[in-house]
């Protein structure tokens, strides 16, 4: 993770730098499809998004994403659900796939702080 850029909420980035010192921030981008798509082009190595997205806030995004070789998942590691009666999402984490792993590995027994 030496050198991996992220962006998004500083208190998020805050907890992320706490167990990995050795990353690089990005001043946040407001826009969550801007953001997802910058990690798509590899501009950025991840973001965290915060609870309360809505599908039609991410469906595309993701697919960049996931087109990309990425993975767009919520904070426990498992694929977005679309189409659901109630369409809102919780605090999700996307990264390329190698970072990807490691991050969820990082935030594993802390994901209440990036939620």
């Amino acid at each position: 993770m030496a050198g991996a850029t992220f962006s998004g909420a500083k208190r998020r980035l805050d907890s992320l730098a706490a167990l990995e010192p050795r990353i690089t921030t990005a001043p946040r981008i407001p826009s969550l499809a801007l953001r997802l798509a910058r990690v798509a082009t590899g501009a950025l190595d991840g973001t965290f998004v915060a609870p309360n997205s809505c599908d039609w806030d991410l469906a595309a995004a993701d697919l960049l994403v996931h087109e990309a070789g990425g993975l767009v998942t919520t904070l426990a590691g498992e694929s977005l659900l679309y189409n659901r009666p109630d369409p809102v999402h919780g605090a999700l984490v996307a990264a390329g796939r190698a970072r990807h792993a490691r991050l969820i590995d990082l935030i594993r027994d802390r994901r209440a702080e990036f939620a």
